[in-house]
């Protein structure tokens, strides 16, 4: 789905998915419904039509033309091969189906702790961020320890719970980072910015936690070191666009947008193959 792109030397490399060590997880265990991203309806836990029986995707080189281009922009973090592999040590859903129900429920909690090291990995990355560089450390290695832990621990961990107690750490590294930008930076957090024309717009340093950004014009805009974990990019035009130095970034995000060869992205991320050239 992506150009080759050099891995990242911290520890995000291991978050990247790897399909041919899943048992198409994401294929199985989510659900979709037919709209612009999805040809067709398909409930959790049933195999996507297109999943084949070695486990890979039957029209993977045509998904966006075959009308499913949201498939081309998930990704598991590398949750799907570590609850295949390690969780489940190899046993598949289908060769094990008493299994498959847990299973999926095991991969979507796996899938947000891998977000959640995906988040800290990079905050350990961030000179910036030295002052609570002990916390993240800590929290880095609970959530590593989390991801091994057996499938009945997994299924009733609470996530929500872990995810308010590693927040405030995030929140402070955006804080340390943003605060590098010289002069008064813009405070849009959750903000409805649906279908914005921000052509050009100085969003240096800004806080866009948790933005509507869905659609908006972003081209040639000025991202550098602007936080924008959770927020939705979907159909965003990042053409021209300097994200440089952007926190709490990741590939799902970048995949839902528009770019072309002149989008600047933090260099963990993959320009994705369906973008402008």
């Amino acid at each position: 789905m992506s150009e080759s792109h050099q891995a990242p030397a911290d520890g995000r490399a291991r978050l990247r998915a790897d399909c041919a060590s899943c048992f198409g997880l994401c294929c199985v265990a989510l659900p979709f419904a037919a709209s612009a991203d999805f040809a067709v309806d398909k409930a959790a836990g049933t195999p996507c039509r297109n999943l084949l029986a070695d486990f890979r995707c039957g029209i993977h080189a045509s998904l966006r033309e075959k009308g499913f281009p949201g498939c081309t922009v998930f990704d598991c973090h590398g949750a799907g091969q570590q609850v295949s592999q390690v969780t489940f040590a190899g046993r598949d859903w289908r060769t094990a189906p008493d299994s498959a129900g847990q299973m999926f429920q095991v991969f979507a909690v796996m899938r947000q702790l891998h977000e959640l090291l995906w988040y800290l990995s990079e905050a350990l990355t961030l000179p910036e961020a030295r002052p609570v560089h002990g916390e993240l450390r800590r929290a880095l290695t609970e959530v590593e320890r989390l991801t091994g832990e057996q499938a009945g621990t997994l299924a009733g961990l609470d996530v929500a719970a872990l995810r308010a107690r590693i927040n405030p750490m995030l929140l402070r590294t955006s804080e340390l980072v943003r605060a590098t930008v010289p002069g008064r930076t813009k405070n849009r957090r959750g903000a409805d910015l649906i279908g914005a024309r921000l052509h050009r717009a100085d969003l240096r340093g800004a806080n866009l936690r948790g933005a509507y950004l869905i659609a908006a014009d972003l081209t040639r805009a000025d991202l550098r070191a602007a936080d924008l974990i959770g927020a939705d990019l979907r159909d965003a035009d990042l053409s021209g666009a300097d994200l440089t130095g952007s926190v709490f970034l990741t590939q799902p995000q970048v995949n839902a947008a528009k770019g072309d060869t002149a989008t600047t992205l933090p260099g963990a991320l993959e320009r994705p193959a369906h973008w402008r050239t």
